[in-house]
């Protein structure tokens, strides 16, 4: 039983993260984004401070672009307003999950579970060779 909650949690939560991760990606994105505007060298005219320029409104484009695609996937039409069909489901699936393994588990192997995936997630960005 323990092992089929935690793989529902586990497959319920990467699909709920796949939308959702990258809505905090944004938020720091901005943060970022907005101390390199700030760099002496986004200000600066020469041939290198060009290059900078360029390559900092190109990450804004690209965040741009990554709010277009996530705003698809959780919004009706991306509208940005009413939720899409699947988010929901994917949002009420995995609280269902959690009151099932709080039902059959107990809280506090929840928070285990949870703690559990938090790791194995922090692991797999740490030991990755590549940035896809």
């Amino acid at each position: 039983m323990r092992r089929y909650l935690i793989w529902c949690y586990k497959t319920a939560k990467e699909a709920l993260d796949r939308i959702d991760r990258y809505y905090t990606q944004l938020e720091i994105d901005q943060s970022v984004l907005d101390v390199l505007r700030d760099c002496p060298a986004y200000i600066a005219s020469g041939a290198a401070g060009k290059d900078f320029v360029k390559r900092v409104d190109d990450f804004e484009v690209y965040m741009r672009e990554k709010r277009r695609n996530v705003d698809a996937k959780k919004f009706n039409a991306g509208d940005g307003k009413q939720l899409s069909g699947e988010y929901v489901y994917l949002r009420e699936r995995m609280r269902a999950i959690e009151k099932a393994i709080i039902r059959f588990l107990g809280r506090p192997e929840l928070a285990r579970i949870h703690q559990l995936y938090e790791t194995e997630m922090t692991r797999r960005i740490l030991e990755a060779r590549e940035h896809t």
